[in-house]
């Protein structure tokens, strides 16, 4: 397995990391002999880095690893590294209500995602989204104090902006921001991106496939279930779909020229951005998470970006990558 290291003070991980909230919601049904069989695989093929928040299914997601890496060999549970996102407050029915980013609520999401993950730390922890009512030093000098106590090794970040990234840094390491990024999701590289860099921060990119639509798997007639929240994605909508799909069409070509999965291309494609990048694939299946692998022995060259950049350029992809509501939770965005 290829390695690459989280900014200057992160930890080193596998150059592919595994995103593990679909195993427990919001793509719709779930299987959970195969999620276990597919956390043993990404295990089994050398990667680390696992990715979870304590709000995936309201604990489950964490309960799920715990269970993974209790019946996985030895040697795979100590290489596993957690990645945690919390703050997320929730309603009995799934809803999403706000975010919580005081110290006591810190230190209290933590208690409880330790106990479920059954582990004595988190290797990196962070907050979901920023808490619009508690200044981001506050919620990392709160984290800082877990990694004082032991109980965090590593402090990251999530979906915050430029100047936020700064302010966060200034009161402790930080050792990667997570976001979105993708072809089809370029934001970060206006502003975020440079600063990330500037900080020696790292990044995990989280929705290289942009949830399946750029997979080379979703279909235009496809139909998601009722618990499928890419069914109220602005991207996934009417006309969007169609012109995204059209996007994918034209990768497929470079994909098919090159003799390997769209899939495949698109993570390359964030795997090329630099090596302080570690893409996260959400698979859910190991024939999915064979597929996502296999990215990591495709090179591309000069020609290939340029094709794919034609193909795929920035800006093309049609609707938000969030709804209106949940874009007006992103500190990246403003």
């Amino acid at each position: 397995m290829q390695t690459r290291t989280l900014g200057t003070t992160g930890p080193q991980t596998s150059a592919l990391g595994l995103g593990c909230m679909g195993m427990s919601a919001l793509y719709g049904d779930t299987d959970r002999r195969e999620s276990i069989a597919t956390l043993h695989a990404a295990l089994d093929a050398g990667v680390t880095l696992l990715d979870t928040g304590d709000f995936y299914g309201m604990g489950h997601n964490e309960l799920l690893i715990n269970e993974a890496l209790r019946t996985a060999p030895a040697a795979a549970r100590e290489m596993a590294q957690i990645s945690v996102k919390f703050g997320a407050l929730r309603t009995v029915a799934g809803g999403f209500t706000g975010y919580d980013g005081r110290p006591n609520a810190v230190k209290n999401f933590a208690a409880y995602s330790l106990q479920r993950l059954g582990t004595d730390h988190i290797d990196i922890y962070r907050i979901a989204r920023v808490d619009p009512d508690v200044p981001i030093e506050e919620t990392v000098g709160a984290i800082a104090e877990l990694v004082e106590a032991g109980h965090v090794r590593h402090i990251g970040l999530s979906e915050v902006g430029a100047e936020t990234l700064r302010r966060a840094a200034a009161v402790a390491p930080i050792s990667d921001l997570q976001i979105e990024y993708s072809l089809i999701s370029r934001g970060i590289e206006e502003a975020i991106l440079p600063t990330a860099r500037e900080l020696g921060i790292g990044v995990t990119a989280y929705g290289v496939l942009s949830r399946g639509l750029i997979s080379g798997h979703f279909s235009r007639d496809r139909k998601l279930a009722a618990t499928d929240f890419r069914g109220m994605s602005p991207r996934f909508q009417g006309e969007n779909l169609d012109r995204n799909l059209d996007l994918v069409d034209a990768l497929r070509k470079i994909a098919e020229q090159k003799g390997v999965s769209v899939a495949q291309t698109a993570i390359a494609w964030v795997l090329s951005r630099g090596e302080d990048i570690v893409p996260l694939v959400g698979a859910r299946r190991r024939d999915r998470l064979t597929e996502a692998l296999g990215a990591l022995d495709v090179t591309l060259d000069a020609g290939d970006l340029s094709a794919i950049e034609r193909a795929v350029p920035p800006g093309a992809a049609a609707g938000d990558r969030y709804p209106t509501d949940q874009m007006a939770h992103l500190d990246s965005e403003r």
